[in-house]
């Protein structure tokens, strides 16, 4: 009898073993997708792109995916420890928003959750992070530098850049528009299946004027690149003299140029000398309301008329968003070759007045 109860015990102890780790295992099956709140512009539709993502991937059910916005870096890092002290998380997608994100990576590393770093990446943490996934900064650079110089940059030209901010995805696009004219790689564009390298080998000291003589951080908005210019466009245009370049990292701050043209901060004199040079401007992202621009069909298309020789976007959508959600499924559902501390990219393409048509943009504004 007593042999029978303890057989009996052991019976049960294991199976409430094996039940323990069967339920623990069943509830490792979230996927957290940690990106921004879902207010304006580029980040506003890659959080809304997200946020649908993770009710679908749910609605599947064979894993739950929770968005979680957020407005900084440290929110973030609150929302990692959340995650961890949750004790379900299988795997997590971050979209940082600030480098101070960095110790919420290093917390989900040391808790060994694995996780994927979407287009900003922080260079502390990227060899925990089983991916870092973005769109092509680099050739974002290139293809800049190249459409530019096609339109007559060379060495010595007045050239505004307007930075997003101090991160990776700015610094990447300095690097690909420095590499591409120093002959170091060449622009390869989706659309037309080319690649193109540069006509004139420029040296580090002809570029470093670029990027340090008419430069600010706009924070990725419209207003920070109109402040900006407002100050300094007389400057800028008399020192132009004849011809202007304007690389501008992100739609938004094209949009601040458009803006400060189209009001009446500027005197007549200013505009009229502006008029008058060649003026050529770029902008990185796809929103809808600057190919409307671009196409005629937007109320300031006629100001981009009048004082824009010729404008460009370089096509970098919000929906890889979706994708990366997809190299996390990817990741649990044991299809994986990456190592930890990989990059990947997805390719780009200029968008000009001369194609916009063939393209759908996201909605910005």
């Amino acid at each position: 009898m007593k042999k029978l109860v303890v057989f009996l015990l052991v019976l049960l102890t294991a199976f409430s073993v094996f039940a323990q780790g069967a339920s623990e295992s069943s509830a490792k099956k979230t996927v957290y997708v940690l990106g921004p709140t879902p207010d304006h512009g580029w980040t506003a539709q890659a959080g809304s792109y997200a946020q649908a993502k993770c009710e679908a991937i749910t609605a599947e059910g064979n894993i739950k995916a929770v968005y979680m916005a957020a407005s900084s870096g440290e929110e973030q890092v609150d929302q990692c420890n959340t995650i961890i002290a949750n004790g379900d998380a299988s795997g997590v997608v971050m979209m940082a928003l600030e480098d101070s994100a960095a110790a919420g990576q290093e917390a989900l590393y040391a808790e060994k959750i694995p996780f994927i770093s979407f287009d900003r990446f922080i260079e502390s943490t990227m060899d925990y992070a089983i991916l870092n996934y973005s769109g092509n900064n680099w050739q974002c650079g290139a293809g800049i530098a190249y459409w530019l110089q096609k339109n007559g940059m060379k060495p010595g030209d007045t050239v505004v850049t307007l930075y997003g901010d101090n991160g990776t995805v700015c610094k990447y696009r300095e690097e690909g528009f420095r590499q591409f004219l120093k002959g170091e790689i060449e622009y390869s564009d989706k659309a037309t299946g080319k690649s193109y390298k540069t006509t004139q080998v420029w040296t580090d000291a002809q570029l470093d004027p670029v990027f340090n003589t008419y430069s600010v951080v706009c924070n990725w908005s419209a207003d920070g690149a109109y402040d900006y210019l407002e100050q300094k466009i007389d400057e800028i245009v008399s020192k132009a003299d004849t011809n202007l370049y304007i690389y501008s990292m992100d739609d938004e701050m094209t949009f601040g140029m458009l803006n400060l043209l189209e009001g009446s901060s500027l005197s007549a004199a200013t505009k009229a000398k502006y008029e008058k040079l060649n003026v050529y401007i770029s902008a990185i992202g796809g929103m809808q309301e600057l190919y409307d621009v671009m196409s005629g069909k937007s109320a300031q298309a006629k100001i981009a008329n009048q004082y824009f020789d010729d404008m460009m976007s370089v096509y970098f959508s919000p929906s890889m968003m979706k994708s990366v959600i997809d190299k996390m499924v990817d990741y649990l559902n044991g299809n994986w070759s990456y190592k930890n501390g990989d990059v990947d990219t997805e390719p780009v393409w200029i968008v000009d007045r001369q194609n916009v048509n063939q393209y759908e943009g996201f909605l910005g504004h």
